[in-house]
């Protein structure tokens, strides 16, 4: 059956999900004829959080002042906001804090990790376990910060490519550090899977769920996984710079209480007695020794309401429905464009669901051989172009054009429009304008 616009209206007229769209301030994007399809960089601004975030200022801070950090419950904050994204990840309550950014917390678990799994000095070279071992095309931060953590330990990162990953796991490396779903190719990691063979290994892990928490089922504790990390403002809808989080098997956390481990940032609000005002510091128990300095009220305030966005779906089958949604729609992305678009893109993402984020990611196919000799391709331009057509997307070096899709808000017949404008800026050749070449700040 041949697909059209009408068929994508229909499966939006059906969809479970379709009423939580209303949550979000769309209305002037949809005016403007706006197709957002950037959720994996930044979600939508919730409607609630402009008026949770006035609240917050006009009240809590105007009318309350200092007393809020009790009467309004500020102080919690951290592990209140930590407690609703549990159940989206797989943790139980009190497993999971809200502090800092992603990179932060990255060097948190990293320590944390090391702690669990120290490398011997007493060892031989062939027996330490000198390694962090990660994805060649990891996201850098990620890697920028074992880096400087590995250099300052002596330790030793060993980049390699996906397929190499489990033959590289040996009794050299002490942690094995993941993204869950790549934010390059869309590529979903098998959790359970490389879980299971980093500790047949020996190795502890640490997952990144910055592109898998709140559009993609995550189940921690049954994937037995040691560490995870992850943002607030792609799936989770907390806007710009929103805080991370950070989750630790409660195994390690016993272990932890028990030897005393206090993470590298030992700030005060991670302290035993914060208001006690000691000279020393006393690890909190628990996940709280992982919260580092006050919490950023107003941007804790949006991400909360964030997250509640994502929680919402729990009577419309929850994150099984945002799964199965998201599926269908970088499924449907993927059809139209082999439809539309043949030849003209090679498709990036793996077609089968089981190593499929929420994302769909690109190249243009004239792109292909010169990326691989080392130059930049005209992804960026097209890009470009396309955005100037109404279609948010992204672009990361060498040649990737990447389109995220948020169950919450993206339609069936967002994907459909989206394809048609893409095709159109092909057809036309609207991307060879100069214009579009010129690079900006943020990509």
């Amino acid at each position: 059956m041949t697909l059209t616009r009408e068929n994508c209206a229909a499966l939006d007229a059906r969809d479970p999900l379709a009423p939580l769209r209303g949550q979000f301030a769309l209305d002037q994007v949809d005016r403007a004829g706006i197709i957002y399809l950037d959720g994996n960089s930044l979600g939508v601004l919730p409607k609630t959080a402009i008026a949770r975030i006035r609240e917050v200022v006009e009240r809590e801070w105007g009318v309350g002042l200092i007393r809020s950090w009790n009467a309004a419950g500020w102080i919690d904050l951290s592990q209140r906001i930590g407690d609703k994204i549990a159940p989206l990840i797989g943790a139980g309550p009190g497993e999971v804090m809200v502090a800092d950014s992603t990179s932060v917390n990255v060097f948190k678990a990293l320590h944390a990790a090391l702690a669990i799994n120290p490398p011997s000095p007493r060892a031989s070279a062939a027996q330490a376990r000198t390694r962090i071992l990660s994805e060649r095309i990891n996201f850098p931060t990620d890697l920028y910060i074992a880096e400087t953590l590995a250099r300052d330990r002596g330790l030793e990162l060993v980049l390699v490519d996906r397929d190499a990953l489990e033959s590289h796991l040996d009794d050299r490396v002490a942690i094995l550090m993941l993204t869950h779903a790549n934010y390059q190719t869309g590529h979903l990691h098998d959790m359970e899977a490389v879980t299971s063979a980093a500790h047949r290994a020996g190795a502890v892990t640490i997952w990144d769920l910055a592109h898998s928490a709140g559009a993609v089922p995550v189940d921690l504790t049954t994937a037995g996984a040691d560490f995870a990390v992850g943002c607030g403002y792609k799936y989770l809808n907390g806007g710009p710079g929103a805080a991370a989080f950070i989750w630790a098997n409660p195994s390690h956390i016993a272990r932890l209480d028990r030897d005393g481990f206090r993470q590298p940032l030992s700030g005060w609000l991670g302290h035993a007695a914060p208001f006690a005002f000691t000279p020393d510091y006393q690890p909190a128990p628990g996940m709280a020794r992982f919260i580092c300095g006050t919490p950023p009220v107003l941007s804790m305030a949006a991400l909360e309401c964030g997250v509640d966005t994502v929680l919402a779906a729990g009577d419309r089958g929850g994150m099984t429905a945002i799964r199965e949604k998201s599926l269908a729609l970088t499924d449907l992305f993927m059809t139209l464009l082999e439809d539309r678009c043949a030849r003209v893109f090679t498709i990036v993402t793996p077609r089968d669901h089981k190593q499929r984020g929420s994302q769909v990611s690109i190249a243009f196919a004239e792109d292909l051989p010169s990326v691989a000799q080392g130059a930049m391709g005209d992804g960026y331009a097209i890009m470009q172009a396309l955005i100037a057509r109404g279609v948010i997307g992204d672009f990361r070096p060498p040649a990737i054009l990447r389109f995220g899709f948020t169950p919450l808000y993206t339609r069936f017949v967002d994907v459909w429009d989206a394809v048609d404008r893409l095709a159109d800026v092909m057809q036309a050749n609207e991307w060879r304008d100069p214009k579009f070449s010129v690079r900006a700040a943020v990509t």
